[in-house]
């Protein structure tokens, strides 16, 4: 009872930053899609709470540079200079109004909500992995297995270690990779976790953001051509298939596309499935104020059917949390293992 207590304690909180726009929209008809889209987007504040037209923010530091004069300007939301705004046609990101009446997107570097996300789970990753270094600091191979919280990681590390990297990449190359594929592991990881959580530090859409799937995909994509060997090279541009399929050439083409949509794969997967969680959950949400302004018969029954909606997706979230991250680290292990063929005939 106390933990359902809690779960339902953390929802209302999840609530509240959109009571007040549906509270505003009374006379209005509710725009679930827009106001699902603007949570999920990224901002230049961290927004916590609402409560009676006053709303809870962190201003974050905005960092931009004036294409017209080639001044950098540091302020905030609140105090951004007049000749800058924000677009909201293009997601709330700030442009720029020139002399001649143009606009233009100027140079930015602003600390926005996903940037000290990503910041605060390699705080949590750093806390976590100097902890456990420093335990294995005090102790040597012949001291008990380690409890708790250290052997809580150490499981997680052996289990992605073993049953995921050495088996896909290789015996022969796996500890190389090792350290790249169990960082992208535990950060995609973790930050699904903090993403869930519906007040500061936690929920910002980091991972249902394409930008940030995209550089992971990237990551992988750098470390499966840059590292493949002579024979993953020679698969693609000169496969073992019949003479004519090479001199057309059509099988080098198809080998050389699937180069790029591997990691394109990677990509959307990652950002699909994370970016639906919180739409849902957030629809859900929505769904309570939709209903209160159909009617208190309406509003009852809605209500009671959101709530055990959102517990349910909540519950499912995390299970997806881990499921994601395990998923991109074993396929990039094994287009990793695919770039050396050579393991295979060990």
């Amino acid at each position: 009872m106390k933990q359902l207590k809690s779960i339902c304690l953390l929802l209302m909180m999840a609530v509240l930053p959109l009571s007040v726009q549906a509270g505003e929209e009374k006379s209005e008809e509710l725009n679930i899609p827009e106001i699902v889209l603007e949570h999920l987007a990224d901002a230049y504040e961290w927004h916590i709470a609402s409560y009676e037209g006053k709303h809870l923010s962190i201003p974050l530091p905005i960092i931009i540079r004036s294409e017209q004069t080639g001044e950098w300007h540091f302020c905030t939301e609140h105090s951004l200079p007049s000749e800058f705004f924000f677009n909201h046609e293009a997601h709330g990101k700030i442009y720029e109004k020139m002399a001649d009446g143009s606009v233009v997107r100027p140079y930015d570097l602003s600390i926005t909500r996903n940037v000290l996300q990503i910041w605060i789970v390699v705080a949590v990753m750093l806390a976590i992995f100097l902890s456990c270094a420093r335990w294995y600091k005090k102790h040597d191979k012949t001291s008990p297995a380690p409890k708790g919280f250290v052997g809580a990681i150490e499981l997680l590390v052996m289990m992605v270690n073993d049953d995921v990297i050495k088996s896909n990449v290789g015996e022969k190359h796996y500890k190389r990779y090792a350290p790249f594929l169990l960082t992208v592991f535990f950060f995609i990881f973790i930050t699904n976790l903090v993403g869930l959580l519906p007040v500061f530090p936690g929920g910002a859409n980091v991972t249902g953001n394409i930008n940030i799937t995209f550089f992971l995909a990237v990551c992988t994509f750098l470390a499966v051509n840059l590292f493949g060997n002579r024979e993953y090279w020679k698969e693609i541009f000169w496969p073992d298939v019949p003479i004519f399929l090479k001199a057309i050439p059509l099988m080098p083409a198809i080998e050389l596309f699937g180069v790029f949509t591997k990691p394109f794969a990677l990509m959307i997967r990652l950002f699909a499935n994370m970016m639906a969680g919180h739409a849902m959950i957030l629809s859900f949400t929505l769904v309570i104020f939709l209903g209160w302004s159909m009617g208190v018969g309406y509003g009852l029954g809605l209500n009671a059917f959101s709530i055990i909606m959102l517990l349910f997706l909540n519950s499912l979230e995390l299970l997806v949390a881990f499921v994601q991250a395990y998923v991109f680290t074993m396929l990039s292990a094994v287009f990793i293992g695919l770039a050396h063929p050579e393991h295979h005939g060990d």
